[in-house]
């Protein structure tokens, strides 16, 4: 985590959009997993893949439509979702959005 943030704080305000693009940043990383941050603006997107690891995503503001297995879901800003490993995954931004991504190692 950034060593200058102490106390409380919200994930919200630690990052920001940019236009046409996406803006990632990492948290926490440790042997077991990262925390990352990402604001998405519209009209961009993650290609499918897959990642050997689960996924926790919070939406931390606006929208995602997250496909996984080809399966659509909507996720909105307090909604959360677990996308299972080796399951291939793709998300996109039709309205811009910020999500919490918690990936966590397989023992």
């Amino acid at each position: 985590m950034d060593k200058s943030v102490e106390g409380v704080f919200k994930f919200n305000d630690f990052i920001e959009y940019q236009s046409e693009s996406i803006v990632s940043k990492e948290i926490l990383k440790t042997g077991k997993g990262t925390i990352t941050l990402f604001a998405i603006d519209a009209g961009q997107g993650i290609s499918e893949h897959s990642a050997p690891f689960d996924v926790l995503v919070q939406i931390i503001d606006g929208e995602a439509q997250i496909i996984i297995s080809g399966k659509p879901h909507t996720v909105k800003s307090g909604e959360s979702l677990i996308m299972p490993a080796d399951k291939p995954h793709a998300l996109k931004a039709e309205k811009q959005f910020k999500m919490l991504l918690v990936m966590i190692r397989r023992s």
